[in-house]
């Protein structure tokens, strides 16, 4: 399958420009970021400087690093073409990952330790997930609905708390389980995608992805606007 016709990549600009962008996997990785600002929300009192460090976390070590990492595993395929070279393509990730744990670090050290368990656990799937180390086992639905679903929600609450609540696990959950429809509709629309078998399907899959990743995302603002506002 060629990615560089995904709904979420531009139509317009350079082909460098629209790969960068479509890499990036917008849609997805703003959900994955609003993970971590409906965890936030959710603390008694905010340390914005804490919010915007845990999304910006995030979009590095996921949106830039692990998506890069997921082109260079392609099994001989160049779903984005030949625009960035595998060399480019592991700076980049090794880059933006290096970035992530600098700043994670920093807030570890001098604030909440115990955030220590979620980044190792989260550097590890990055690494087991996209490049499908021990034969793929954690390049599965429910290791993904884990990794980007309740982790970056407990990231969230726990970087403002330095504790884990009830409540910030049920919503952890919740969240994982729609990280899960995420997957679970994904992985067939790519498929069909490829095989152009069945277009109307296709699209179908298509609208419940844009509905589920603009639903997630329009949540995370709202709590935002709330507390910030509210």
């Amino acid at each position: 399958m060629d990615r560089r016709t995904e709904w979420f990549v531009p139509s317009f600009g350079p082909e460098r420009f629209r790969v960068a962008v479509g890499l990036l996997f917008l849609p997805y990785t703003g959900m994955v970021l609003s993970f971590t600002v409906i965890g936030s929300m959710l603390a008694p009192a905010i340390h914005w400087d804490r919010v915007a460090a845990i999304v910006v976390i995030y979009f590095l070590a996921l949106g830039i690093g692990a998506h890069a990492l997921d082109a260079v595993c392609s099994r001989g395929v160049r779903p984005w073409g030949l625009v960035f070279t595998r060399a480019q393509l592991w700076t980049l990730a090794l880059l933006a990952l290096a970035a992530a744990y600098a700043i994670g670090v920093w807030y570890m050290i001098l604030y909440t330790p115990l955030l220590w368990p979620i980044a190792i656990a989260e550097g590890f799937f990055v690494l087991a997930y996209n490049l499908e180390w021990f034969g793929g086992r954690f390049h599965r639905d429910s290791w993904f609905a884990l990794s980007w679903g309740a982790l970056p929600v407990l990231a969230g609450y726990v970087l403002q708390t330095n504790s884990i609540s009830p409540a910030a696990a049920l919503i952890a959950a919740a969240m994982a389980l729609l990280s899960l429809v995420e997957i679970k509709a994904s992985r067939p629309y790519k498929a069909l995608k490829r095989s152009m078998e069945d277009a109307t399907q296709a699209e179908r899959l298509e609208t419940i992805l844009k509905c589920l990743s603009g639903g997630v995302i329009a949540l995370g603002v709202g709590l935002l606007a709330f507390r910030l506002w509210g």
